[in-house]
């Protein structure tokens, strides 16, 4: 068996009442944003970060994988938390952030709320069009780990991205796009302003096509793509905590047990609805 990358192992963590479902992206793996999660279990919450198939190890066994395996399995992560937990957030980060809205639109109710960092919602090189074509020609290209403005900050994860799992994702935006309408669940999207790997234009996209009432926007002015690991990550970590505490204020004591945090009134942050 190939050995895993280090810090890819999933990460589950029991706790209280309130759950949170936390999806790494594409080529990356759960190290990611264990510091979100981590953040989230030592608060008492109930924590599940799985590693999504094929990632972890080599880009050769990405790709012989595809969108529809990416979801299956957050989804049945969503699944084991809802058995044991009275409420249900789902988080994301990048693709992360797209898997953790489609299990918004697909699962209505039973998701409590969604807070996505950098999401993604397409693929914005020109050459995409050919992905059909030239997945068969070409293996791999340049991967995108470690977009971090935070110097000595390291992602984990794949130095090449195989064609085939890229024009699956590919495939996988477009689904996710035309379910944004079906995502009603209070929103917190964080994004960056100088983000290499997805475009500010995506967060946009999708703050304009959901369908939620109850939205929050912040900017993480100081972070690249992986911000969960960049200079701004405590403050992702604290707007999360005032999200869910938020969210999550009328379930009694075992709620005020979690000690969630009461929000950052850091500057450089600005909200929407």
């Amino acid at each position: 068996m190939v050995p895993l990358l280090p810090g890819a192992e999933p990460f589950r963590h029991d706790g209280g009442e309130i759950g949170v479902l936390v999806c790494h992206g594409f080529t990356g793996s759960p190290q990611s944003v264990r510091p979100w999660a981590d953040h989230l279990a030592a608060r008492g919450l109930t924590v599940s970060l799985p590693l999504l198939p094929g990632h972890g190890t080599r880009w050769q066994d990405l790709a012989v994988t595809g969108w529809q395996d990416w979801y299956a399995e957050v989804d049945r992560e969503l699944t084991r938390l809802s058995r044991s937990c009275e409420r249900v957030f789902v988080c994301g980060l990048s693709m992360g952030g797209a898997l953790a809205l489609r299990l918004a639109a697909q699962h209505g109710a039973a998701i409590s709320g969604v807070a996505v960092v950098n999401p993604a919602n397409r693929i914005h090189d020109p050459l995409a069009v050919a992905l059909p074509v030239l997945r068969h020609l070409v293996p791999s290209v340049k991967g995108i780990v470690s977009d971090i403005a935070k110097p000595g900050a390291r992602e984990s994860g794949y130095e090449r991205m195989p064609l085939h799992a890229v024009h699956s994702m590919r495939r996988f935006y477009r689904v996710v796009d035309a379910e944004l309408p079906q995502v009603t669940q209070p929103l917190l999207v964080m994004h960056s302003p100088q983000d290499h790997v997805v475009p500010p234009a995506d967060s946009e996209r999708i703050l304009s096509q959901v369908s939620s009432r109850d939205v929050t926007e912040r900017l993480l002015e100081r972070s690249y793509h992986v911000a969960t690991l960049d200079h701004d990550a405590e403050f992702i970590f604290e707007e999360t905590d005032t999200f869910i505490t938020r969210l999550t204020a009328g379930m009694g004591e075992n709620t005020t047990r979690t000690g969630l945090g009461k929000g950052s009134g850091k500057e450089g942050a600005a909200a929407s609805g």
